[in-house]
Formats: C-alpha cells, sequence, structure tokens
C-alpha cells in the first residue's frame, strides 16, 4: 500500500487536479450506459424501431444501420451528462480553485498526496442559500483515483473535511450524487450521512432516469455510529 498524506491545494496541483476530476467523470459513461440499455423504454425503442422499418422497408441492412444509429444516440445520451457537468464545474469553481475556495474563510480543498502525485481531492463551500437558515457545507468533487482506490483515501478526505467543518462551526454538511454511485453512497452512509430528498438535475438527467439524491450529515457532526472524525495525516 502506497503511503499518502493529504493536504490543501496548491496552484501547481490544477493540471493534477483538472486530470483527475476530468478522468472520474469519464469513469461514470460505461455504467450510465449500461443503465440506459436497461431500462423498459430502451429495450422497445431498440427492438421495435429496427423491426418496424424493417417490416415497412423490407430491407434488413436498413434496420441493422437504424441500430448502429440508435446505439450511437444511446452512447451519446450516456456521455452527455457527465460531459454537461464537466463542462459547467470547470467554468465555474474550478475554473480558479485557488479564487473559490481560498478567498474566504469556511471554505477548502484538500488534495491526497502519493510519490509526489495527487491522488485525490476533495472540495468544501458554505451553501450560499441553506435550509432552515442552519450553517451548511458541502462537499464536492470527491474523486480518488482507480489504481489508488482500497487504501481509505476516500473515507480520509471526508473525514479531514467534516474535521473542517466542525471546526469552523458548522452545523450540516451535505452533498449531492447520483443513484449510480453506489459505493459513493456506501462512503458516506458509512459515515454517519442519511438521504434527505430525490429529484432531477437536469432534463438531460430526467432523460436517462438517474436522478440524484441530496444527502446531510446531521449534527453533532463528532459523534454518533461511523462519525470518528479523526483525518490521516494532514499537511496545512
Amino acid at each position: 500500500m502506497a503511503p499518502y498524506h493529504i493536504r490543501k491545494y496548491q496552484d501547481n496541483d490544477r493540471k493534477w487536479v483538472i486530470d483527475l476530476f476530468s478522468k472520474a467523470m469519464a469513469e461514470h459513461i460505461p455504467t450510465t450506459f449500461r443503465h440506459i440499455l436497461k431500462l423498459p423504454q430502451t429495450l422497445v425503442l431498440l427492438l421495435g424501431g429496427p423491426l418496424a422499418l424493417f417490416l415497412v422497408s423490407g430491407s434488413w441492412v436498413l434496420a441493422f444501420v437504424a441500430s448502429l444509429a440508435l446505439f450511437a444516440a444511446l452512447r451519446f445520451l450516456a456521455k452527455y451528462p457527465w460531459k454537461q457537468f464537466k463542462v459547467m464545474s470547470l467554468y465555474t469553481d474550478l475554473s480558479d480553485i485557488t479564487k473559490s475556495y481560498f478567498s474566504e474563510s469556511g471554505s477548502c480543498f484538500w488534495v491526497a498526496e502519493s510519490k509526489g502525485q495527487v491522488v485525490g481531492i476533495v472540495g468544501a463551500l458554505p451553501v450560499k442559500k441553506p435550509i432552515l437558515q442552519k450553517k451548511q457545507l458541502e462537499l464536492l468533487h470527491l474523486c480518488v483515483a482507480p489504481e489508488h482506490r482500497g487504501q481509505g483515501i476516500a473515507k480520509a478526505l471526508v473525514r479531514t473535511l467534516l474535521t473542517f467543518a466542525r471546526d469552523q462551526g458548522y452545523g450540516e454538511v451535505v452533498l449531492t450524487t447520483s443513484l449510480l454511485q453506489h459505493s459513493a453512497q456506501a462512503l458516506y452512509q458509512h459515515l454517519g450521512f442519511q438521504k434527505m430528498s430525490q429529484f432531477f438535475l437536469s432534463t438531460s438527467w430526467r432523460l436517462i432516469s438517474i436522478s440524484q439524491i441530496s444527502i446531510y450529515l446531521l449534527p453533532p457532526l463528532c459523534s454518533g455510529p461511523g462519525r470518528d472524525l479523526n483525518p490521516a495525516t494532514v499537511v496545512s
């Protein structure tokens, strides 16, 4: 197991962070594509569309070409929402990480470093319009490089963020994830987070029937099952 330590983001980390984030978004595309193929409406379209075209035209070649076109369209649908989220992030908070996460107190961005490389990231920003006027911190962009998973890096990053939230006086930590991200949900639940609501982030997500869930870590932040906030070694 390669040693790692968690520290605050520095400007020379940007290339590593953007590359890690971009690869993490691309990772979700195959899972999303498989999800789309299992939808009842997709099965009807893939089976019924080419068959109807064959019955009308009498051409198996045309029906086969139509099937390929449908698969290409479905692949695009699987890719589009993740690409859209990536572009939005790169034009907003990730466009200038130092400005977004370090210009004011109450926010931060951490990286997990191993052998001189950034292998994990997580960000924290205050919620501008918190529910019930509670002081809330939002967890953002939790990613770990595939070859470094299973080492407890993601858990250590989240615990670092929770310790920060406690020290900064936040009442709740919130985050949003998709229903397809099963390992992420398991991690959050293990650390004491609770599912609060389910919704579609945009029309593109609704089109492929992938809803997002809001997850809250309810106060007190430093007690309860699975809420040991002792982080890994953190270097300021």
